[in-house]
């Protein structure tokens, strides 16, 4: 006995022996045909390497700073304290004494630093170039020092407002 061959459909209608459902299948749309279009299909482009940057950049800023948290919890901009010896109501950047809470603003301005700290690292990079002119190394290098310096900085200075006993 000889093997049954397999059909490459997948449709079972298609594998029916009836001639009726054949026929039912095809004599509504002999009469039709497709149109002839000429569409084009369209071409994208790579982006730049500087867009590419710019929103890693970008995408990095906003995750570090915490936007989903603050889509999520939805806290206050700022916060406000009142001076035990004055009376007077001043407001607070930085949400003391809890690790896992944040202000939007706080959010941000750590966010900033820690970018700004990442663009130094670049720009530091950007200056052992061989093919740039010494006096753009040299500035490269500088300001990629200044902003990893002042990044740390300002980055230990929020860890000791947030958490007063740290590093201490």
């Amino acid at each position: 006995m000889a093997p049954k061959s397999e059909t490459l459909t997948s449709d079972p209608a298609m594998d029916s022996i009836d001639p009726i459902l054949h026929t039912l299948r095809l004599v509504p749309y002999a009469f039709l045909r497709p149109p002839r279009l000429r569409l084009k299909l369209p071409s994208l482009t790579l982006p730049s390497p500087m867009t590419t940057y710019s929103l890693a950049l970008l995408t990095y800023f906003m995750v570090v700073s915490g936007i989903v948290y603050d889509v999520i919890v939805e806290p206050p901009g700022i916060g406000s304290t009142q001076d035990r010896a004055t009376g007077a109501v001043r407001p607070v950047v930085f949400l003391p004494g809890r690790v896992n809470g944040q202000y939007i603003i706080e959010g941000l301005s750590s966010g900033f630093m820690f970018v700004l700290g990442g663009t130094g690292i670049v720009l530091m990079d950007l200056a052992l170039d061989r093919n740039r002119a010494r006096s753009v190394k040299v500035s490269f290098a500088s300001a990629g020092v200044s902003f990893v310096v002042i990044a740390y900085v300002m980055s230990m200075l929020f860890i000791r407002i947030k958490i007063p006993a740290y590093l201490r």
